[in-house]
């Protein structure tokens, strides 16, 4: 009785054809990482991350205020 054979894995590409550049545009990557930059920082307020507010004008008022802190403490001068 012959055994089953698990199937040869495939390259991910062929060898025969031409791969694709990979497109990457640095500002859209500097602009991308800034972003996640940014919400990774809002995430560490714990009111932001449980949302105990019930209504979304309180909510948002307080995105608003720990975005206004980040701002602030990102262009304190140093002494």
């Amino acid at each position: 009785m012959d055994a089953i054979q698990a199937p040869k894995p495939q390259p991910r590409f062929s060898k025969t054809q031409p791969q694709r550049p990979y497109l990457l545009q640095p500002y859209l990557y500097r602009a991308r990482n800034l972003i996640d930059r940014f919400f990774n920082k809002i995430k560490q307020c714990l009111r932001v991350v449980t949302r105990y507010d019930k209504l979304a004008a309180n909510y948002l008022a307080f995105i608003k205020l720990a975005s206004i802190r980040i701002w602030l403490l990102a262009n304190e001068p140093t002494p």
